[in-house]
């Protein structure tokens, strides 16, 4: 039964050689171009894709490929065209990949639209003679020896595509024809990343250039549209290292985005549409991403922290941390999951920060200074709300209180201060801030609004006593008024 069915199989497949190859024999322009002309773009057709999908040259080239008669074959008549030149090359593949009823008859069922993408996508714009696009399909496919995409020797293979894109990108007088603004060194910058080693260590599930950027589509980065618009950056990485199928091998944890889209970078960025605010590339690289080193987080985060990370790095914990291999910033405000830093975050209470290090028992200066700080950040705010109730008290009674509102200014930018200058962990430099500017301001405003609420009373006592008076002197004017008609009216 095996022999039989073996011997089945290889006689339906020498029916189709045979008829491939009777079908491709009558192709009367192949035949010549291989045994008269010779040269590589005949050798490379008969691995092209399209040959054996049974098209002959006539068909992208026009003409009649069933005679051996150069004139007939190349007439015009018959629809020769020669070779395709800029637009005219994409349009001429777009005859059959524009068509879904061309490409059923062939039994391929791939998208038509990769043409209408190409011409919307940032390489559909004018190259530099104002009349043909920047890229036509065989600039990244090929020309007569396509391959499918899935096959290794396809310029367009995964871990060919790195090389493919460089031809042009990585080429600085092609790109300063185009935009000089753009780097050259992606590349090179690629190769050392994560995704970029693996890629060449022959792995093609890492990401390349089309993961990222799209293949026929592909739109500028400043273009709303684009998958590497800054606000579509997450969706982008996510749609990998949310896969957990897919990132098994690589034994990395796949709540990155879900953890990044609770984070306060995730929601400035996601639902209040801030592109200022950091995305994956932001903190990891474009090209070259790579999880920030241990040492380097600082560096990562200082890029926007600038301030924070100049305190920390004069501060006894950069010692401490690096004695122990901490990750900087990440240590106190985690990854991806970076909350909005609070007040509670600060001193030694359940679920403080500081606490997780520094106990009564274990590293007690610290839980000192820590504590001290929370009580005199909390002494601060709350100076704050009183100075701010009686303000309000005494603006509502009609005082002129933009002085004291003024001054409050002050008092709410040393809360900041304050907060930034935890990072230092020096108490003195933490207490110039609080004590020295913040509590000094807020005590004034606070004597400057309860002066106005005194003065408000005062007055309103004062006005008490006026109207008093001048009620007495309305009597007594109305009797002695009275008193004097009452006499004139005797004398008369």
């Amino acid at each position: 039964m095996k022999k039989l069915i073996t011997i089945i199989i290889l006689f339906i497949s020498l029916c189709f050689i045979t008829n491939n190859n009777y079908a491709q024999g009558k192709d009367q322009c192949l035949n010549c171009h291989s045994e008269v002309v010779g040269g590589a773009p005949s050798e490379l057709f008969k691995n092209d894709i399209h040959y054996k999908m049974g098209l002959s040259c006539a068909d992208c080239h026009g003409g009649n490929s069933k005679t051996d008669d150069m004139d007939a074959a190349m007439s015009k008549a018959a629809g020769y065209i020669g070779v395709p030149k800029g637009n005219a090359v994409s349009e001429v593949c777009a005859k059959c990949h524009a068509s879904k009823e061309k490409m059923a008859s062939f039994g391929v069922h791939i998208p038509t639209n990769q043409f209408d993408d190409l011409k919307n996508s940032v390489h559909g714009a004018l190259s530099t003679n104002g009349k043909d696009r920047i890229v036509q399909c065989i600039n990244c496919h090929g020309a007569h020896g396509i391959v499918k995409v899935t096959n290794p020797r396809s310029p367009v293979y995964p871990l060919n595509i790195p090389k493919t894109c460089a031809k042009c990108h990585s080429n600085s007088v092609f790109m300063r024809a185009y935009d000089p603004s753009l780097p050259i060194d992606q590349y090179e910058k690629y190769r050392t990343s994560v995704h970029g080693i693996l890629n060449s260590k022959g792995d093609p599930k890492p990401a390349q250039c089309v993961s990222c950027h799209g293949s026929h589509g592909i739109k500028a980065t400043d273009d709303v549209n684009s998958s590497v618009y800054p606000v579509n950056i997450p969706a982008t990485c996510s749609k990998c290292h949310s896969n957990k199928k897919y990132m098994a091998k690589y034994k990395i944890p796949t709540d990155q985005y879900e953890k990044y889209s609770q984070s306060v970078h995730g929601i400035a960025l996601l639902k209040k549409k801030d592109t200022g605010a950091p995305a994956c590339n932001s903190c990891h690289g474009n090209h070259a991403a790579t999880p920030p080193g241990i040492s380097s987080i600082s560096k990562v985060c200082g890029t926007c922290h600038a301030l924070n990370a100049e305190l920390f790095a004069s501060s006894p914990h950069k010692k401490a941390f690096d004695e122990n291999n901490y990750p900087e910033c990440e240590t106190c405000h985690s990854n991806h999951l970076i909350i909005t830093a609070t007040d509670k975050l600060l001193g030694v209470s359940k679920g403080a920060v500081c606490a997780k290090c520094h106990t009564p028992e274990k590293n007690t200066e610290g839980y000192k200074v820590a504590k001290d700080m929370k009580s005199k950040i909390d002494s601060l705010e709350k100076a704050q709300k009183y100075a701010l109730s009686l303000i309000d008290n005494a603006e509502q009674k009609g005082m002129e209180v933009d002085d004291e509102k003024f001054k409050l200014r002050d008092a709410h930018q040393a809360v900041l201060e304050a907060k930034t200058a935890v990072h230092s962990f020096n108490e003195k430099k933490f207490d110039d801030v609080v004590v020295g500017k913040g509590l000094k301001v807020t005590t004034e405003v606070i004597k400057d609004a309860q002066a106005s609420i005194d003065d408000y009373y005062f007055r309103r006592k004062g006005l008490g006593i006026a109207l008093i008076i001048t009620i007495l002197l309305a009597v007594g004017l109305y009797l002695y008024i009275k008193d004097y008609e009452k006499n004139q009216k005797k004398n008369e």
